[in-house]
């Protein structure tokens, strides 16, 4: 009997030792079992709240560097008699963004019969282009920057 007192004994300080440690870790004045609990859960849940607000400014300041170094394109489409006319400008020249565009024409069965692009300092691309079915119009005139990116 005396082996399972020594056992409950142990197990007691060892809790008792875990609650202080834990009490010391959140900087509880509490002196009871349930207080110091209560005091954890509390600042348990302060870190949590730390830890969303700092992923919050850190998303909002990665997206605020992000659009600033990379902003969208003004797109405008156009119809013409027997085709259509896209202008995409740009005020900085964005590597990798012909190809981008080229491939969505591409993919969208876009028939380009003409184009003039600059890509210097600034972007600017004019393309003219045949026939298109109402669908892929609509959709370009409802998305215009969706292909784009």
């Amino acid at each position: 009997m005396s082996s399972k007192g020594g056992r409950k004994k142990a197990s007691s300080s060892s809790v008792h030792e875990q609650l202080q440690q834990l009490r010391s870790l959140t900087n509880s004045t509490a002196v009871n079992k349930t207080s110091i609990i209560v005091d954890a859960s509390r600042y348990i849940e302060e870190l949590k709240d730390k830890v969303d607000k700092m992923s919050q400014e850190t998303a909002t300041s990665s997206h605020a560097s992000t659009s600033s170094q990379n902003p969208l394109p003004m797109v405008t489409v156009e119809t013409l008699e027997k085709g259509f006319l896209i202008n995409v400008f740009l005020e900085k020249n964005c590597p990798g963004l012909l190809v981008s565009i080229l491939e969505t024409f591409e993919e969208l069965g876009l028939d380009v019969l003409e184009a003039r692009v600059s890509c210097e300092e600034s972007f600017k691309l004019e393309a003219i282009g045949g026939e298109v079915s109402l669908y892929i119009y609509m959709y370009m005139y409802v998305n215009p920057t969706l292909y784009f990116w």
